[in-house]
């Protein structure tokens, strides 16, 4: 059995690992070991990919383009054709029943829903993704209409057709009442509106930018859509206390809508509050069955549709209408209407909220698709989506729908009852196509309050994301501060500059990351190679004279100062200012020389008597002389070395300082700017000024290589400096330092190289610079 990297079995079997290799820089590594040229693919060779033309490409091109034609030939009729017709009933009469009541967040009439639940379904069919599973499966979801872009529609609708719209326009309308014409206004510029939704998706979706939507984390998506949740609550309650409240648009409008509901209160309609609390009870108790009998249940227990033939029999029976004054769905146009082109001058007024309702639908879509991703391991095309639901939404535009997302709710029922294909999809928009024909004028006594009361109900699982606030702040505070300011901006502001404010927090919260990273000084977990936070363990060594500085982001513009100054403040003093000071005492030094009053011989400087030495003061400067300063200490006129850290004559000030080599752990730069470059650059010359010896120790490959392209080293700088990891920057600094002071000591360079390459090997160097006692036998 083979040990390799183990000394023997009882180590492999303790989980230890024995490595013994030389101590590696870049330029040592490189050396051993030969490195590959690659070829890198230039912008020339992307276009030629990309323009080029084949018929194997041009074939996978038509089918990722219309996927139906790949899964479709592949249908199993006998074995999967009869879930699918079970699956595909049971969802379409859940779309039927979801249609008409998301209509009424759209503020358009209820039948209209009904489109929302169709077209969408058939144009997905043939462009939407199908993934075949291991089983032979396909993974689908259902497109319809969704709560929260029905809602975003909805605001859109009312902003440009508010209720006192009093303007009647052709004469074709003029034996139509003032509600009909509202109506008719807001229909067409919900269709306008979806049909500019499906322009953007589509363009997004061919200009291949399904990569927009990770710019939508889980906490803005999960804050938003919990506000929009609560304006989904608040925009119901007219319906539940059968009130009319006038139509608010615009920041601060749910809290216009509140004040106006408060003060009708009065006036609430007690037959429709009586139906609603009714019908939440009853929807919510069997919902919380299904869900607690989830397993043993083949099929959810429909109680929506249940609730709402009950409550429309009921109310067609004791006439709800005319005795109680209860607001029914009212007239449903039977078949469809022709496909009416959409009114330009709506696109003007609203092509930033259709952006806004373009990317949310599409997110709420991909959250979905990635949750069967997961579920059954594969991945989604993001781009095709995009192009599905821009024809969907188009599709839907041209025949007076308004903007479809998908359901999770619609898609999971589809899956547990069997669903194997989209011609699921297309089943249940077959029922949606018998009702709208033939069976809608069926639902026009349905009170609006049972549609009001499901929505309500259907919201719990919107709502309950507000329990996760707590356990983000405890795992992390940015997220927690994306969630909630997004959740605060939707309610406050409306959906469409909420979802603005949010994505501009979550951006803003990316630099403060990158901007003002937890830079740390790390240290040697004793007799390992494992190096951690100072901060966070007991037993652990930094080596003396030596500071190892982790940098855990980039290096850019945005924050090059502070990491020069994070440096700075991890090495303990600044070392232009030690320059400056090094500089002024050497000045009066060769002043004092000059004078005769210091001696300096090669056994040290010797004070001559005097009472009151100049060089005692502190002198001025004059300008001329100010840029010595910066430049390195040049004793090269004076017989010795003055050693900075020992007494000087005459009482002369120079900061002491004990750092010999700093370590810069790279080990997580993933890139490095111009800006940073200049400041890394800069500072490591600084130190240099000061005999400290810098290192740059990890990084990455692709930053060494654009260093070297942007002419980064220098006489000074060197690529010498570069370690393949802290541990061989640390070996190698001991070995160095060990090495000068064994031969301070007098020891001969042989027997000093075997004391050290014994010491490093020992591990006794961790415990600090090696020391060499002078009766050391060899």
């Amino acid at each position: 059995m083979s040990t390799y990297g183990y000394d023997t079995m009882e180590d492999l079997v303790e989980n230890k690992y024995l490595v013994e290799r030389p101590i590696y820089s870049e330029d040592s590594f490189n050396a051993d070991h030969e490195i590959v040229d690659r070829y890198h693919t230039t912008t020339c060779d992307h276009l030629k990919r990309t323009c080029s033309c084949s018929a194997q490409k041009a074939k996978r091109i038509a089918l990722s383009f219309f996927p139906v034609v790949s899964w479709l030939p592949a249908y199993r009729f006998k074995e999967w054709i009869l879930n699918d017709i079970v699956s595909g009933v049971t969802t379409g009469l859940v779309a039927v029943l979801q249609g008409l009541a998301y209509a009424l967040l759209a503020n358009v009439s209820p039948g209209y829903g009904l489109y929302t639940s169709f077209f969408p379904v058939v144009a997905y069919f043939v462009f939407g993704t199908s993934k075949h599973l291991s089983a032979g499966e396909l993974f689908i979801i259902f497109v319809g209409p969704f709560p929260v872009v029905s809602l975003m529609v909805g605001s859109v609708v009312a902003t440009l057709v508010p209720d006192s719209a009093t303007d009647i326009g052709n004469s074709t309308l003029i034996n139509a009442t003032a509600e009909d014409v509202i109506n008719d206004k807001r229909i067409m510029v919900a269709a306008s509106l979806t049909f500019l939704v499906g322009i953007i998706q589509l363009a997004l979706g061919l200009l291949q930018t399904g990569f927009i939507v990770i710019y939508l984390s889980e906490p803005l998506i999960n804050g938003f859509t919990t506000g929009a949740a609560i304006e989904v609550v608040v925009s119901q309650l007219k319906y539940v206390f059968g009130v009319k409240v006038p139509t608010f648009s615009g920041p601060l409008s749910l809290f216009y809508v509140l004040k106006s509901i408060c003060l009708q209160l009065y006036k609430t309609n007690i037959a429709d509050l009586v139906i609603a609390i009714i019908v939440m009870v009853c929807v919510y108790i069997v919902k919380e069955i299904n869900l607690r009998f989830k397993a043993k249940m083949p099929v959810p227990i429909p109680i929506e549709i249940i609730m709402t033939i009950i409550a429309t029999g009921v109310s067609y029976a004791f006439d709800f209408k005319r005795r109680y004054e209860v607001n029914t769905v009212g007239y449903i146009q039977r078949g469809f209407q022709e496909p009416v082109a959409p009114n330009i001058s709506i696109f003007q007024e609203c092509i930033g909220s259709a952006f806004s309702i373009a990317i949310v639908g599409f997110a709420v879509a991909f959250s979905v698709g990635k949750v069967y991703a997961i579920k059954h391991n594969y991945t989604t095309n993001g781009n095709q989506e995009l192009i599905a639901f821009g024809f969907s939404n188009i599709m839907c535009g041209a025949f007076k729908g308004f903007a479809a997302s998908s359901s999770l709710s619609r898609s999971s029922i589809q899956e547990n009852t069997g669903g194997k294909t989209q011609v699921a999809g297309i089943i249940s928009g077959t029922i949606v196509l018998i009702v709208t024909l033939a069976l809608g004028y069926l639902l026009e006594p349905l009170p609006k309050s049972v549609l009001a009361a499901i929505i309500l109900v259907n919201l719990k699982g919107m709502l309950m994301k507000v329990t996760e606030v707590p356990v983000l702040f405890r795992r992390d505070k940015y997220d927690c501060l994306v969630w909630i300011l997004t959740f605060i901006a939707s309610v406050i502001l409306g959906l469409d500059l909420g979802l603005a404010a949010g994505v501009g927090v979550e951006l803003l919260t990316v630099v403060f990351r990158v901007q003002f990273p937890n830079f740390t000084v790390i240290g040697n977990i004793e007799r390992t190679d494992i190096y951690r936070n100072v901060k966070d363990y007991n037993e652990i060594c930094e080596p003396k004279g030596v500071k190892i500085f982790r940098c855990p982001s980039p290096v850019f513009f945005a924050n090059s100062e502070v990491f020069k100054e994070k440096l700075i403040a991890a090495a303990g003093f600044n070392p232009l200012w030690v320059l400056r000071r090094r500089n002024k005492a050497l000045m009066k030094i060769k002043k004092l020389v000059k004078k005769g009053e210091l001696t300096v011989t090669s056994k040290g400087m010797i004070c001559a008597p005097y009472d009151n030495p100049e060089s005692a003061d502190e002198e001025e400067l004059d300008n001329n002389r100010i840029e010595e300063l910066d430049q390195p200490v040049n004793t090269a006129d004076l017989p010795i070395v003055i050693d900075w850290n020992a007494d000087l004559p005459y009482n002369i000030q120079v900061p002491k300082i004990e750092l010999h080599s700093l370590i810069l752990d790279f080990g997580v730069v993933s890139f490095i700017d111009m800006t940073g470059m200049k400041a890394l650059k800069g500072i490591l010359k600084e130190f240099l000024k000061v005999e400290v010896h810098t290192y740059i120790a990890a990084a990455d490959n692709c930053v060494l290589e654009k260093l070297k392209r942007s002419a980064f080293f220098d006489d000074d700088i060197k690529t010498s400096m570069f370690f393949l990891t802290v541990h061989d920057a640390v070996l190698h600094v001991l070995e160095k330092n060990g090495m000068q002071d064994a031969l301070k000591w007098g020891l001969d360079k042989e027997t000093a190289n075997l004391v050290l390459s014994n010491e490093v090997k020992n591990g006794n160097l961790y415990n600090g610079i090696l020391e060499v006692k002078h009766e050391t036998k060899f």
